[in-house]
């Protein structure tokens, strides 16, 4: 039997109807790779929640996987139990369970605060219907207090009934295996999937990783900034690190990766080709 992890791929919800037809064309040409499933993201308090669905039903006409994310922020146990309906009508097995962040402007966080309670509560009505997909924050999650309580956090959603956790993307190894080493102490045994981010743009990516909590290692950092505007030489050095980075995580025992694609195939499926996924 092969031991060749799996990988999974991220879309999100194209806001104009030329972004539709590309992200068509873009996951076509992710099937052909044969990915164990597409995640498809839910803004902010459902803001993207239409789109998100119209995703996702074109995923399971093309007789793919989808995983659509469901946050629980700004929700009720009457719009998530209309949500899983809606799930369970287009075919849909595994869903990404998020507590999400509040739109701004909206004070009330709903009838859920935190995801642990979100799955406990698709656990309730649904049982073993769906995988339940969680995330993990090897670098700690940008709001929580400490380490530990962050992994607290992670190992209540889990108790409450993960099957699987999705990380924050992130360019240092030894954080992720350091996480799962100390979630394995915690008694968490599900697995941990590291989430990984291909490198396009050097300044998007130090923008982004500075709201989300990601770290970008020093020498990467001055490695990315002595290219300056050299796209093409970017690139190369983002396919070089990421590529080396998961061969290290898979050496180490990762038993999938999931790719945020960002829409775009160029980049996913070369790392998946270099690879050999």
């Amino acid at each position: 039997m092969s031991s060749k992890p799996r990988f999974s791929i991220e879309f999100f919800p194209p806001a104009t109807p030329e972004g539709v037809e590309k992200l068509r064309s873009v996951r076509d040409q992710f099937a052909i790779l044969a990915p164990e499933f597409f995640s498809v993201t839910y803004g902010a308090g459902g803001s993207t929640r239409d789109r998100t669905l119209q995703v996702v039903r074109e995923i399971r006409e093309a007789g793919l996987e989808a995983a659509p994310h469901l946050s629980c922020i700004g929700a009720t146990q009457a719009s998530i139990r209309e949500h899983l309906a809606e799930f369970r009508q287009m075919g849909v097995k595994r869903i990404v369970a998020l507590r999400g962040d509040l739109p701004s402007g909206m004070a009330d966080p709903g009838e859920f605060r935190y995801a642990n309670e979100l799955v406990e509560f698709i656990r309730r009505e649904t049982g073993d219907e769906f995988l339940l997909e969680v995330a993990a924050y090897p670098e700690v999650h940008p709001q929580a207090r400490s380490f530990d309580a962050d992994l607290a956090a992670f190992v209540r959603k889990v108790k409450a009934g993960a099957n699987s956790a999705i990380t924050q993307y992130f360019y240092n190894a030894d954080a992720y295996f350091h996480f799962v080493d100390a979630a394995r102490k915690a008694g968490v045994t599900i697995p941990i999937v590291p989430g990984i981010m291909p490198i396009a743009s050097y300044t998007k990516l130090a923008r982004f990783s500075e709201s989300c909590g990601a770290e970008i290692p020093q020498w990467m950092r001055r490695k990315f900034e002595s290219l300056g505007d050299d796209a093409e030489s970017v690139r190369a050095f983002g396919l070089e690190v990421v590529t080396a980075l998961c061969e290290r995580l898979i050496a180490g025992g990762a038993p999938s990766l999931h790719f945020y694609s960002l829409n775009q195939a160029g980049l996913t499926t070369i790392l998946v080709r270099n690879l050999g996924l």
